[in-house]
């Protein structure tokens, strides 16, 4: 089934630059086949390809853009079980959730095709000439976006398939017209084999450029860094560790020509509980907590991780019920090896603060599985210790008791930037809830009331971002049709006659 290959446009290349190899998440053992490192060269050859294909693809019509689009889709579904399995193996992640990841990432490749049909993404626009106008005639002005280059794309560790090969960045590039070069994640080589033969198969079947699409493996970190670095990459899109897309942002900012990385990498997500909500359904707020909380080993880049509330009956109701549900949940297998070592460490710093008292934990587990927890804290001792608004990446979460409403106030005012803030709240907290709004905007991409920001709808009005650090670019989504204006850029023409004037713009 496997080759090991480096997709290097139309081409399969076995890397020789060090080999990965996929491992079973719940067990370590190594999973059949080898996957080449990519060398300088076989970069070279990839970015040369990608620069050769972009002013042909970017030039395409809107309708054989659509179609290689939808036909990725459907390359993907034809991989059948196979697909599910493999990211079964190498991640951890339960059936029914790749299926459903299968489900979105296809769904969000059909949405885009739908977007580029549409043609909005263009934002044409026409200021006609007024050759009579005083003191000075006025020019014929028409403005388009356009492709911003070829785009660097590094899959994550927590969505093999959603934010990975052919995932919202790949899905939204390709879009807007630029080849992209994925660099797979090394976590999941066999699924990113799977799904990049899909893309190349769909590159051939209509007709694009060959250098539209291709994918490299990186046995280290040189080959990731110096495709951000190549002159031909026009923009990166990543999503992972903060240390990791400071790194590629610290690169792409240092060469001769910047470029944008758009990074998603830290959020920890605050839950404001509102007095009145707590005091009708704390029981039930709690018991929900615990289950986004935990949901997919809390490996998600919106799991609630904080919870801000005014103490009282209500808030020991909340601890209460998610305190008791938490205690039965057991312990789930992490994503890597890495991702469950760390997550242990970082727990563990939490449960040997002094200015910090565990609520409950999961049931246990073994090395490669992540133990559930919740703890809390005061507001004066979180507001002392910076390190106390860390990301724990997994199902641990904190809760910060607040004096009152001017107190968790405080708190939010030292809060860094987040991709969601979710608010529980009844009727009679609203007066307060709006008195924050203006707060909440400025601190997050994405805001809502009784539930939690786990689960992210693909739509034309998701906000998948947020400011820094949770994004680079507080501006941008990744989620949702507007993630295409990351890789456009507007150009203006000027009395232009009309044999030269693109399509478009006549």
């Amino acid at each position: 089934m496997f080759t090991g290959d480096l997709l290097i446009g139309a081409k399969a290349v076995h890397g020789t630059n060090g080999e990965i190899y996929g491992l079973d998440a719940a067990t370590g053992e190594r999973l059949p086949t080898s996957f080449g490192g990519a060398t300088k060269a076989d970069l070279e050859a990839a970015a040369a390809l990608a620069w050769q294909a972009f002013p042909l693809y970017r030039e395409t019509t809107l309708e054989a853009r659509a179609a290689f689009l939808e036909t990725i889709a459907e390359e993907i579904l034809a991989v059948g079980d196979a697909l599910i399995q493999r990211a079964m193996a190498e991640s951890g992640l339960p059936r029914g959730r790749l299926e459903g990841e299968r489900g979105r990432t296809v769904g969000q490749l059909r949405l885009f095709a739908a977007e580029v049909r549409a043609g909005r993404f263009q934002d044409l626009r026409f200021d006609a000439a007024d050759p009579e106008r005083k003191p000075a005639p006025k020019p014929d002005l028409r403005l388009r976006n356009i492709a911003i280059g070829p785009v660097a794309v590094f899959g994550a560790s927590n969505f093999p398939l959603a934010f990975s090969v052919a995932g919202g960045d790949t899905a939204s590039a390709l879009a807007a017209g630029c080849p992209v070069i994925v660099k797979a994640h090394s976590a999941h080589p066999g699924t990113s084999a799977l799904v990049g033969r899909a893309v190349q198969k769909a590159v051939a079947a209509s007709g694009m450029p060959e250098g539209t699409f291709s994918m490299l493996y990186d046995s280290g970190l040189e080959i990731g860094q110096a495709l951000v670095a190549d002159p031909r990459i026009r923009a990166v899109g990543f999503t992972g560790s903060r240390a990791g897309g400071l790194a590629l942002m610290d690169i792409a900012a240092r060469r001769k020509q910047p470029i944008p990385v758009y990074a998603e990498m830290s959020s920890i997500n605050p839950v404001l509980l509102f007095p009145h909500a707590l005091a009708a359904r704390g029981q039930a707020i709690g018991k929900a907590f615990a289950g986004s909380l935990t949901l997919g080993a809390g490996q998600f880049c919106t799991n609630p991780g904080l919870l801000l509330a005014v103490d009282g009956p209500g808030l020991q109701s909340f601890l209460d019920a998610a305190g008791e549900a938490l205690s039965a949940i057991p312990a789930q297998t992490m994503l890597t090896a890495g991702i469950s070592k760390a997550y242990a460490t970082n727990r563990a710093k939490l449960a040997e603060h002094e200015a910090v008292s565990l609520v409950a934990e999961g049931l246990g587990g073994n090395a490669s599985q992540g133990r559930a927890a919740l703890f809390v804290t005061s507001a004066a001792q979180f507001l002392a210790d910076h390190a106390l608004q860390d990301e724990v990446f997994g199902a641990t979460g904190l809760v910060v008791r607040c004096a009152d409403l001017r107190e968790l106030e405080q708190v939010l005012d030292a809060l860094e930037g987040q991709l969601t803030i979710a608010l529980h709240i009844d009727e009679a907290d609203e007066a307060d809830a709006r008195r924050l709004l203006p707060t909440l905007e400025l601190l997050a991409g994405r805001i809502l009331v009784n539930g939690f920001g786990t689960g992210v709808e693909v739509s034309p009005a998701m906000v998948h971002g947020g400011p820094y650090p949770a994004t680079s670019d507080g501006r941008t989504t990744s989620v949702g049709t507007r993630a295409i204006e990351r890789f456009l850029r507007p150009v203006s023409y000027q009395d232009l006659p009309e044999s030269l004037r693109p399509a478009p713009i006549k």
